[in-house]
């Protein structure tokens, strides 16, 4: 790229100023290790394709794409859009509009006239052509490291580019190329910063170098130059007519979707767990089942609340805490008994940031918008004179279609960017729910029964001596701290980026995307020492008395955790890792619904919604 380029310029001016927000952030969202090693995808689901339209791509196919290798295809209705754009935007030059980033320049440059006249007249596309092409090359060495580690962040990324992008100005090529690098998994080595989370400006380029063979690239996990790569995959890196007079910028928040929404995969997975958890730890306490109940839940009104608490009820379903228990107290610990409180509370904010991250890969984020079919009839404001400037009337470019090219705010990910942190300050306050929990089984006031006294008591000819793993108060506390610790919302910190601050706010979305990706990998840590903790309970129930039961889902999850870690373990068996990391593993190897896979399906509202009242405690 050129230096007198506008884009150059657009570019460069921002370079110093992500460099302080970056710093500004400090070790709270420190990025992974350099040393951290690649971590190639298990392709499962090589032999699957989804259909990508642009406007309903869900979470779980993302995950299928990037996290299992599943195929992709662009459906018809999809490369028409992106044609129908594409020669919206010629035709726009032709009748000599004013187009942001094409007959204009970027940001401080937007006043600059590039060219005029047929955008493929002889000099304009070669000048066109010859711009895109040396800033897809350049495209390859920027952003700053370290390198994204995970395979499946580069492919969710590239999955949700693939889908929004044919809302763009872009050539059949280019969509082709996008696809192919997706199905042959031609990974490019991504650098992990410089976007400040308005736009993932130098992400995205990245990518867009690999098309051309330049930089590096992983082939099927292997790690070797793009032009490699793509010759390995039977690919031949694009040309400058493939690329043609390209208008499909970086200002795409692609990256930070795509991550988000494997983030929200496994925030679902997490949140599975702690309600399973909660129902193990209920028996385990010997505990009211009152608050769960469906007079409490009559009471009061809460959609996400009553679901949860309906949830963890039916998992209870045929345990003792049904049958009268002369030594149950009348009341729990405020954290077992407000626990389906603050786990639907997360559970609401989960389903925000969702949707959040469903729109966000489902719509177009990109400057301009180039919309066709529309006429200044068809809203009050386009009939005004200062936007008819920008409506294409049609012609030869784009089959007589007319339209509108605006340009706009649309890079901007707030909704995406405020839900992150809603999901994370959830998390926080669940997290808190758990570590007290914990502590409260080291109280006979509320469990009834002192376990150390119990065990010496030898119960059902237990045999004396050996290990017995429980769940560390303690440990607990430390890792309590670590959530804590990537919780803190970030504060905007108004950086003016480029010359005449033409972006002079930020949204931070990859930073709010760390500390959650973080918060949650420290929840399963935290939850891994609860599950320590609900089994040993539960084994010392069922010596109490070899006829309870606990309920089918907490009795089959208490059973495979036992097979992973036994009660009592014999001599010279104790493992050689802590215990803790053994529970941790299970659960993340684990689906709780594996245990569960029923129960009342997930509300389609987010707030205060009436329900049913016989629908509650079902």
């Amino acid at each position: 790229m050129h230096k007198q380029d506008p884009l150059y310029h657009y570019l460069m001016s921002g370079v110093a100023v992500l460099a302080g927000a970056l710093w500004l952030a400090g070790p709270v969202a420190a990025e992974p290790d350099l040393a951290v090693p690649y971590q190639p995808i298990e392709a499962t689901m090589a032999d699957t394709t989804v259909t990508l339209t642009g406007h309903d791509l869900t979470i779980e196919q993302l995950v299928r794409i990037a996290r299992h290798g599943a195929k992709v295809r662009l459906s018809p209705e999809a490369k028409q859009r992106a044609a129908a754009a594409y020669g919206l935007l010629l035709q726009g030059g032709l009748e000599g509009m004013p187009i942001y980033g094409f007959t204009r320049g970027y940001g401080s440059q937007r006043e600059v006239e590039l060219f005029s006249g047929d955008p493929l007249a002889p000099e304009n596309k070669k000048l066109l052509q010859q711009r895109w092409y040396e800033i897809f090359e350049n495209g390859a060495y920027g952003g700053y490291g370290p390198e994204v580690p995970k395979e499946e962040i580069t492919r969710a990324f590239m999955a949700a580019r693939a889908n929004n992008v044919t809302y763009e100005a872009v050539t059949p090529e280019f969509l082709d190329m996008l696809v192919a690098l997706l199905n042959r998994r031609v990974t490019p080595v991504l650098q992990a910063r410089g976007t400040n989370g308005d736009s993932d400006l130098w992400v995205v380029a990245i990518v867009y170098g690999t098309m051309l063979g330049k930089g590096e690239a992983y082939y099927r996990g292997e790690r070797m130059p793009a032009a490699e790569a793509l010759e390995k995959a039977g690919l031949t890196p694009m040309t400058m007519d493939e690329i043609g007079v390209f208008n499909g910028f970086y200002s795409s928040n692609a990256y930070s979707a795509g991550w988000a929404g494997l983030v929200v995969d496994e925030g679902r997975r997490m949140l599975e767990w702690i309600d399973l958890l909660h129902a193990m730890v209920l028996n385990g306490m010997n505990s009211t089942i009152a608050p769960l109940a469906l007079p409490v839940q009559v009471n009061r009104r809460h959609t996400w609340l009553n679901w949860n608490a309906a949830r963890v009820l039916g998992m209870l379903r045929g345990s003792y805490l049904l049958d009268y228990h002369p030594d149950r107290i009348i009341q729990d610990p405020e954290s077992l008994r407000a626990a389906s409180i603050r786990q639907g509370s997360a559970w609401q904010a989960w389903s925000v940031l969702r949707d959040s991250v469903l729109m966000q890969i489902n719509t177009s984020d990109h400057n301009p918008a180039i919309v066709p079919g529309l006429e200044p009839a068809d809203s009050w404001e386009l009939a005004g004179s200062w936007l008819k400037q920008y409506h294409v009337r049609g012609g030869k470019y784009s089959n007589g279609q007319s339209g509108y090219i605006l340009s706009n705010a649309n890079w901007d990910p707030y909704p995406l960017a405020n839900d992150l942190e809603y999901f994370l300050n959830a998390l926080q306050n669940l997290g808190v729910v758990v570590a007290q929990r914990m502590q409260r089984f080291s109280d006979p006031y509320f469990t009834v029964l002192d376990a150390d006294e119990f065990l010496e008591s030898n119960p059902q000819g237990l045999p004396a001596g050996g290990y017995i793993p429980r769940g560390s108060g303690s440990t607990a506390a430390g890792l309590w701290q670590d959530v804590q610790n990537v919780s803190k919302p970030l504060s905007p910190e108004g950086f003016s980026v480029g010359l005449h601050a033409v972006a002079d706010i930020e949204a931070q979305t990859r930073l709010k995307i760390h500390n959650l990706n973080l918060a949650i990998e420290h929840m399963y840590d935290l939850i891994g020492q609860e599950l320590m903790t609900a089994a040993f309970w539960m084994d010392l129930r069922k010596l109490q008395d070899p006829d309870r039961t606990f309920g089918a889902a907490p009795t089959a999850a208490w059973q495979a955790f036992r097979e992973v870690v036994p009660f009592r373990y014999g001599a010279g068996e104790r493992p050689t890792q802590p215990i803790g990391r053994l529970a941790a593993r299970f659960l993340r190897d684990t689906p709780a619904s594996t245990f569960y896979p029923d129960g009342p399906p997930l509300p389609g509202g987010h707030g205060h919604i009436p329900v049913a009242q016989e629908s509650v405690g079902d």
